[in-house]
This record gives C-alpha cells, sequence and structure tokens, in this order.
C-alpha cells in the first residue's frame, strides 16, 4: 500500500492493509516520516505537538486513535475569562462554533469538559476554566490521514474573546 505522499508501507509481495491506521507502533513511524511531531503517546492515541517556538511544543489539540476503526480528533475551547457575562452552555456554543467547518466535513462532536486552570504557585487558586468540545471523525482510508491531519491542525481551536474581534 502506499500513501499518497509516496511513503511505501506493503507492496504486491506482501501487502499491509492500512496497517498503519490499526497499529500504534506504525502509525507514530508513518506521523513522523510525514513530519508531524509527536507530543505523547496515550493508551488510546497520539497526540501531536504544536510547535510555538523553537525550542517550545503543546500539546496542539489533535489526535490519532488507531483501531479498527481509526479516527482524528481535534478539541477546540473557549475561555470562561474571555466571556464573563456568559453561561456554561453559552461558553461551549461559542467553542462549538470553532468548529463549524469540521461539522460541515463530518466532524461529531464525542466530548464535552470543562478543565480549570490552576496557579502554578497556590493550587487552591483558579486562575480560569477551559469549556472544551471534541470532535472526531472516522478514516476512510489511509489515504485521508494526511490532508486530513493538516487541515484540522490550521483550525482555530480557541473562541476569540469579544476583545479580540
Amino acid at each position: 500500500m502506499t500513501l499518497a505522499t509516496g511513503s511505501a508501507y506493503g507492496s504486491a509481495e506482501s501487502p499491509l492493509p492500512d496497517m498503519p491506521l490499526t497499529n500504534p507502533s506504525e502509525l507514530k513511524k508513518l506521523l513522523l516520516a510525514e513530519g508531524f511531531e509527536v507530543y505523547r503517546t496515550l493508551s488510546d492515541r497520539i497526540v501531536l505537538a504544536d510547535r510555538v517556538r523553537d525550542n517550545l511544543i503543546m500539546d496542539s489539540g489533535v489526535a490519532v486513535r488507531p483501531g479498527a476503526e481509526p479516527r482524528l480528533r481535534f478539541v477546540v475551547r473557549a475561555q470562561a475569562s474571555d466571556f464573563p457575562a456568559d453561561s456554561t452552555e453559552q461558553i461551549f456554543e461559542r467553542a462549538r462554533r470553532m468548529a463549524e467547518d469540521a461539522v460541515a466535513r463530518s466532524y461529531s462532536e464525542v466530548e464535552t469538559n470543562s478543565v480549570e486552570v490552576r496557579d502554578p504557585g497556590d493550587s487552591s487558586r483558579t486562575l480560569d476554566t477551559w469549556y472544551e468540545v471534541a470532535f472526531e471523525k472516522k478514516l476512510e482510508s489511509e489515504a485521508d490521514l494526511v490532508p486530513e491531519l493538516r487541515y484540522v491542525l490550521a483550525l482555530e481551536k480557541t473562541a476569540p474573546s469579544d476583545s479580540r474581534r
């Protein structure tokens, strides 16, 4: 099997159907070979990194879930401090709006979560709360992986505050 980008993972003599998408180790190798940076590997997904500066990488909010039904996942969020007059549901809706284009591309909401951002100097103090919404799309073939990853990595994933518009 050959990727659209030209990486060979099998041959006519020994086909390996969608092996990189079902095998976490092979998927990680494929991602690295395609120029993506891995932030961390969890039991059920490989999380990609977002390089902010040469010496700083962060969680991009994008992950690939290998397996029999491989999926691409991304997370969008809105920060409570940016919308002090909004209810929790209104803030979640702001986050969801960040993914409207992706929903039109067959991504579905799979999870919501609120994350308290703690003061690093005083863990009893909450600095902010992030309201996150996760979306996923089933990858139909190995050829879908790289273009879809590039698409979700390019998405704006944090709702702009009213003052940033």
